[in-house]
């Protein structure tokens, strides 16, 4: 259903890959996947394939395009696993949200059909979740979910600066969002008119991969057919 295809950085000075699935008639709107620490893998293509079979354009920029173009690993190999700990080390996060920038309007210009401002989304986990929070802070995206995003409590100071709607699926056993991270975003976010929030008691970080060792499905079910619905009502 998908492949790869270019992005121009909004410089455009460079190109950067990104996966490009698309649905069979015209698409009523656009979503941004970003991806875990794992890079466009196969799971991450495959929420876009699914995305697109929604009616969306769907596109996962490679992020760290910059570091190593074309990552694709695996968090159930322990060897791959830290390999993605070690370019998350050296990610630049705010160069990340520019090169989102850039993707959203790559699907906005696709999009356009000379009728008023297309509607892009975004859909981020682990280190894509924390990316769409601040995504949501620091551009016009539509919508924006987060799933198991990692360091959220300490963007709180930017949440002034939403002004579309945000979902955040927090799975209460996370254990790289502590018991008291997750208070902290609760605390912070609860009152903010354009965000909710989801508990999923017991869950682990992960839950909603698409396969591995770390997927729940009962979690991950109902966690995504909460972001549909919230996709539907806001694009």
């Amino acid at each position: 259903m998908g492949g790869m295809t270019k992005i121009e950085t909004l410089e455009g000075d460079q190109m950067f890959g990104a996966y490009r699935a698309a649905p069979e008639g015209e698409a009523k709107a656009a979503i941004i996947v970003i991806q875990e620490i794992f890079g466009v893998n196969p799971g991450i293509r495959s929420k876009c394939d699914h995305w697109a079979s929604l009616g969306y354009l769907a596109l996962a920029p490679d992020l760290f395009w910059r570091l190593k173009p074309g990552v694709e690993l695996d968090p159930d190999v322990e060897e791959e696993f830290k390999t993605a700990l070690a370019l998350m080390g050296k990610f630049d996060q705010d160069e990340g949200i520019r090169d989102i920038e850039a993707t959203i309007h790559a699907a906005r210009e696709e999009l356009d059909g000379g009728e008023g401002r297309p509607k892009v989304g975004c859909v981020g986990y682990c280190l894509g979740g924390r990316l769409a929070f601040m995504t949501a802070a620091r551009t016009d995206i539509d919508a924006s979910v987060g799933y198991y995003g990692v360091g959220i409590d300490g963007l709180i100071g930017e949440s002034h600066a939403i002004a579309h709607p945000v979902l955040l699926h927090v799975p209460t056993g996370d254990h790289f969002v502590l018991p008291e991270a997750q208070a902290a975003m609760h605390a912070g976010l609860d009152d903010h008119p354009k965000v909710t929030l989801y508990d999923y008691e017991g869950l682990d970080h992960g839950f909603a991969t698409e396969t591995g060792n770390r997927r729940d499905e009962a979690g991950a079910t109902l966690a995504d057919s909460r972001t549909e619905a919230f996709f539907a009502e806001h694009l």
